[in-house]
């Protein structure tokens, strides 16, 4: 018996939100087939009913990641009292919780030197992810036009994706949080 549109659609969906997960926490090329497949508690022969290519779900798997990270940042500024919208987005981003577990935080900052070798598709996700990231941290930029916040939006994107990689890498534990720290003392403090 077949399943219903229905059923396919949200099998597909369980598949995304498995793979943004797997490839987050064990990257893009250290991901197979069986891994997305297994996240979503399936077998890897079904995996091209839903899908062309690794690369297709890559790139959905990024949107996703990228789509619920923002909302919950949007969420976040949104619940803040008044003027403390990006207070509350680098309290989440900035924190020691993001860094520690990268299967459910920002792809770009997972997954960024991957994704930059990555096909068409996938950097077009990550780069529509990158620019709605901006467009939310210039919405909490006290600014009379859009460009000087946009301008300023992309430096702050970069300093909070850049600092996240960095804590991640380096093995210093107390240099790690000190990263994410000054980092969001640092933007606070010019924001």
């Amino acid at each position: 018996m077949r399943k219903s549109k229905v059923a396919a659609a949200e099998t597909r969906q369980r598949i995304v939100k498995g793979a943004a997960d797997e490839f987050r926490r064990n990257g893009l090329a250290g991901t197979g087939l069986a891994d997305l497949m297994g996240a979503a508690l399936l077998t890897h022969g079904g995996f091209y009913k839903h899908f062309e290519s690794k690369e297709q779900v890559a790139a959905e798997a990024i949107a996703h990641a990228l789509n619920t990270m923002i909302d919950s940042l949007e969420a976040d500024a949104a619940a803040a009292q008044h003027g403390n919208g990006l207070k509350a987005i680098f309290g989440r981003y900035l924190a020691p919780k993001h860094r520690d577990e990268p299967e459910s935080g920002c792809a770009l900052a997972a997954l960024g030197s991957e994704i930059a070798r990555s096909g068409e598709d996938i950097r077009h996700e990550a780069t529509a992810g990158y620019k709605r990231l901006v467009e939310t941290i210039a919405r909490q930029l006290p600014s009379t036009t859009t460009e000087p916040s946009r301008d300023c939006a992309t430096a702050i994107v970069s300093a909070m994706v850049g600092a996240v990689v960095l804590s991640r890498l380096v093995d210093d534990s107390a240099l790690s949080n000190s990263l994410l720290k000054r980092t969001r003392q640092y933007l606070l403090a010019q924001s």
